[in-house]
């Protein structure tokens, strides 16, 4: 079966009903993509299908053969994306694991809403971050979007009294 992952088509052996999540992962070594509950509720597995946003652990790989799949790795080979740089310099992970896949979310929101309300924004980060940094999610769209200035967002954080960590 052929998998178009990153611009890289991938020649893969594996069962038409494996979830796309475990081939990236095991099969193309594709890591970046994280397993979180396994029923499609989460969002760390959430990768980019065709440019939509796609819950990888519920997709059969024979339901996205020959399809464009775009996982934070395809996102950009240097961190030079803007939702990339916004995350780096806000510090927005804790704990970091479902990251990858609230990156994913804020790439797609912002080529639909290149300029997005906090309400877009609620509205299309439906991904679950335990760590509870839904607001650093939030300014980090915003910084990526243009909408705000990163320097202003760090001089908010430190008037509040937030660590940039």
């Amino acid at each position: 079966m052929e998998l178009n992952v990153n611009g890289v088509v991938h020649n893969v052996d594996v069962e038409p009903d494996m979830p796309l999540l475990w081939a990236l992962r095991e099969v193309l070594g594709l890591t970046g993509t994280k397993y979180g509950c396994g029923v499609a509720q989460c969002g760390a597995c959430s990768v980019q299908l065709n440019g939509e946003l796609t819950r990888s652990c519920s997709i059969p790989v024979s339901a996205v053969a020959g399809q464009k799949i775009t996982t934070v790795e395809g996102i950009s080979k240097d961190a030079s994306h803007a939702v990339q740089k916004a995350w780096v310099a806000l510090d927005i992970p804790q704990c970091g694991y479902c990251q990858s896949g609230q990156v994913m979310a804020a790439v797609a929101l912002l080529k639909r809403v290149p300029k997005p309300t906090d309400a877009d924004i609620d509205a299309a980060m439906t991904n679950i971050c335990r760590c509870g940094t839904y607001q650093r999610i939030r300014d980090g769209i915003h910084v990526a979007a243009g909408q705000k200035k990163l320097a202003d967002v760090l001089k908010e954080y430190a008037t509040a009294g937030v660590s940039k960590a």
